[in-house]
């Protein structure tokens, strides 16, 4: 019913008051946007383009395309994605990593994902099974999370990844697996495909802490809330991504003040 209110909505600000005159203006039957608008019938690329022209917003074409196209798995409950376990969801996006060759990833409390130890995977992983009451699969996902990261020693890809510095003083695990870790990061942060930013908490904020998202290349955005993943795919919110992750970029130090931050952290375990 969402998507077919955001239709009703284009059709009255282009004038056509009622559905039936829309129909009549596009040479349909005098129920059919009514059906579309009520979730009846689906809408082909085709009415959607005539729902556009003849309102005048073209330019939300795009838009609406991927809208549809991505309204089944736009949000899917964790419960849901994780009642098999955590490898499914770990070999699941295994394809749309390696398609992928511009990666923009931001955390505000966790390493991410291509940037984790098996300790610190296997700490995280293990909170979260217990959390959800899911089958234990944790040596089998761990084992998925880690063989992903093949794809940060391609040269031929780019990761600009960025995290507050909350992320790093967040202990998931004991100080030897936290120091583990935060050392892996020291490592990884002197690759030349690598762009890793850390946010200061000292910062002078142009943009608050947001939940964690990833971008990858100009197709599709994930996003992590509480309770869900959340999948966006149209072209004005993955720009709307961007931009924040942009935002977020310009407030975060990288290289000796980065790695600075990271061994402040390491110091602070002892």
């Amino acid at each position: 019913m969402a998507f077919g209110n955001r239709l009703r909505e284009i059709r009255k600000a282009g004038g056509f008051r009622t559905a039936r005159a829309f129909a009549a203006r596009a040479g349909w039957s005098e129920s059919k946007a009514s059906r579309i608008e009520n979730g009846i019938t689906q809408p082909s690329e085709e009415d959607l383009r005539q729902y556009t022209e003849l309102t005048g917003t073209s330019e939300v074409y795009p838009d609406l395309v991927a809208t549809w196209h991505n309204i089944a798995e736009m949000y899917v409950e964790w419960r849901r994605l994780h009642k098999d376990g955590l490898r499914p969801v770990q070999e699941a996006h295994v394809p749309l990593y390696e398609g992928t060759r511009h990666f923009r990833i931001y955390e505000p409390g966790v390493i991410p994902g291509l940037l984790q130890t098996p300790g610190y995977a296997r700490s995280i992983m293990g909170r979260i099974i217990g959390f959800w009451e899911i089958p234990d699969d944790t040596d089998a996902a761990v084992a998925v999370r880690m063989s992903r990261q093949h794809v940060l020693r391609d040269a031929n890809r780019q990761f600009g990844i960025l995290m507050e510095e909350t992320a790093l003083r967040s202990r998931f695990g004991d100080a030897e697996v936290m120091a583990h870790q935060l050392g892996h990061l020291l490592t990884v942060s002197v690759l030349q495909q690598v762009s890793l930013g850390i946010v200061p908490m000292t910062a002078d904020r142009t943009m608050w802490p947001l939940e964690g998202f990833w971008i990858f290349d100009d197709e599709q955005v994930i996003i992590e809330l509480a309770t869900a993943q959340v999948t966006v795919k149209q072209p004005s919110e993955i720009s709307m991504y961007a931009r924040m992750f942009s935002e977020l970029a310009q407030m975060a130090v990288y290289g000796k003040a980065a790695r600075a931050l990271i061994a402040e952290a390491i110091n602070a375990l002892e």
